[in-house]
């Protein structure tokens, strides 16, 4: 069964010249910072000036947060440096964007050294403090995040991945912090559930694996403290969350965790995941069905991306922000992962450039960041693989630690056809977070899942961008959070369209 949709997966991609990024000049913003801010450095990605096309907000660690305004047309990439009082913040490790009230207004969740907070969206990229939901953070180093709705739920299952517990005397190896988890009573929070044992997590994921209608709480955590006795992590929230076992089917590992990106690379319509590491990068795709037990892709396939492929430091690579996204719009999804030493880490390459690892088959991918012109040897932290002026090709933004953020226009010549899908449903999440949606090209299903955290410190809520080849439409579906099915509707390729539920039926109408 596989093996076919391997056949018609290469045969639905037109042949496209390698891909071409260009430097985008804008404002200078940089990531600063002692042992704190070593890790994060976390970029969120969201239209909060209501015109369509999203701005970049960039953590600052000991400078203040900054808040870019994207000002491009359709033809060049522009963004002006315009950021609120409200959220020129320091001590900022990363944030990310969600919907929180369900007002059809972007919110932000804001992490890092001391109290993380939820930062209500307003009119024009205003921003304040939510004052009546029961939040109450703890003093805590946050480095990660992760959200979803429960059924039922009018507000949105909050997890927070706590690094080293600064306060502990015997740190800082093996003196990692437990992660928190905030559940909703009604219209505002309960006390938080501490999440037992933690490992140092630097990333976060909550993904229905399955496809069953529950979804678990995927945990990436830093080998580099928790030293011995830990391992990733997959949290069951029961009433009382339980982790995931051998007995369950889950394996465990342990790696310099960084990042995790989800994506159905193989087909099956499971999400396979991509941890980003200190050492080889790890695409594991999802061993069985039914089953919480993912396997790590072979060498062969060109995803481990594990030393530099410039210069001539041949020291272990040190990978952070990962995410997917078709680059060339051919069909295949390549795979970004923004790359950079620690601090000083003698054991591991200095000049480490990003990684831009192109699928060229659905079990190949092969290294063109050089040729791409996005091999910047700063050191690499948050990022977004996002289409950025809305022309429908993917661009890319890095936030650098102690240098500027880069921001890079995709201007790949021949592209294949593309779709953009905004989803949005009436009530409570309203963007749809848990959703999942399918798309049939003629020769296979697309599936897509939509979440909230993942990455390194960051995260986008923007429209999901699929890269089609030479399709002119596909049949579209959403399965909803709910778990409800809608019925199969047409859309034309080559445009961003948003997709509004109603009933089983789909609203579909350009953007």
């Amino acid at each position: 069964m596989q093996a076919k949709l391997y056949v018609l997966l290469l045969a639905a991609s037109p042949a496209i010249a390698g891909p071409k990024f260009e430097p985008v000049a804008i404002p200078e913003h940089q990531y600063v910072g002692g042992w704190d801010h070593f890790v994060g450095g976390g970029l969120a990605v969201f239209d909060c000036s209501g015109d369509g096309l999203p701005e970049l907000f960039a953590a600052g660690g000991e400078a203040p947060a900054g808040l870019f305004r994207n000002t491009s047309s359709s033809e060049v990439i522009s963004f002006e440096l315009d950021t609120p009082a409200s959220i020129a913040l320091t001590g900022l490790s990363g944030a990310y964007p969600i919907d929180v009230d369900s007002d059809g207004v972007t919110d932000l969740v804001l992490i890092g050294t001391g109290k993380n907070r939820l930062m209500k969206g307003g009119p024009d990229c205003a921003f304040s403090d939510f004052v009546d939901l029961g939040f109450i953070s703890d003093d805590r180093w946050t480095t990660a995040f992760s959200a979803t709705w429960g059924n039922g739920q009018t507000l949105p299952t909050l997890a927070f991945g706590n690094y080293v517990d600064r306060d502990d005397p015997n740190g800082p190896f093996e003196a990692c912090d437990d992660n928190t988890l905030y559940r909703p009573k009604g219209a505002s929070y309960a006390e938080s559930v501490t999440l037992s044992p933690g490992f140092c997590a630097l990333s976060m994921l909550f993904s229905d694996w399955s496809r069953s209608g529950q979804a678990d709480l995927r945990v990436s955590n830093d080998r580099h403290y928790y030293v011995r006795g830990g391992s990733e992590q997959l949290w069951r929230l029961d009433e009382t969350p339980r982790l995931l076992t051998e007995e369950d089917g889950w394996h465990e590992y342990e790696l310099w965790g960084m990042g995790i990106a989800s994506r159905d690379v193989t087909g099956d319509g499971l999400p396979d995941v991509m941890l980003s590491s200190m050492g080889d990068q790890r695409l594991q795709v999802m061993e069985r069905a039914g089953s919480p037990s993912w396997v790590d892709a072979p060498y062969g396939w060109g995803t481990t991306a594990q030393r530099p492929y410039t210069g001539e430091d041949g020291r272990p690579s040190t990978g952070w922000h990962t995410a997917f996204g078709d680059v060339q719009n051919d069909g295949l999804d390549d795979i970004f992962i923004a790359k950079g030493n620690v601090e000083q880490m003698p054991g591991n390459a200095m000049l480490d450039p990003n990684s831009l690892l192109i699928a060229e088959g659905q079990r190949n991918w092969t290294e063109a960041g050089d040729t791409a012109g996005i091999a910047s040897t700063h050191r690499g932290r948050g990022a977004a693989l996002v289409d950025l002026n809305m022309d429908g090709l993917l661009d890319l933004a890095v936030v650098n630690r102690r240098a500027p953020v880069e921001v890079w226009q995709n201007v790949t010549a021949g592209t294949g056809a593309y779709l953009t899908v905004d989803l949005q449903q009436s009530g409570t999440n309203r963007d749809a977070v848990g959703a999942w949606i399918e798309l049939d090209t003629g020769t296979r299903v697309i599936a897509r899942e939509i979440t909230v955290g993942g990455g390194h410190a960051g995260g986008s809520l923007v429209p999901e961008h699929f890269g089609l080849g030479k399709s002119q439409g596909v049949k579209l579906r959403v399965i909803w959070p709910d778990g409800v099915a809608s019925d199969w509707a047409y859309a034309a390729t080559n445009q961003n369209i948003k997709v509004v539920r109603n009933g089983k039926l789909l609203r579909i109408r350009p953007e």
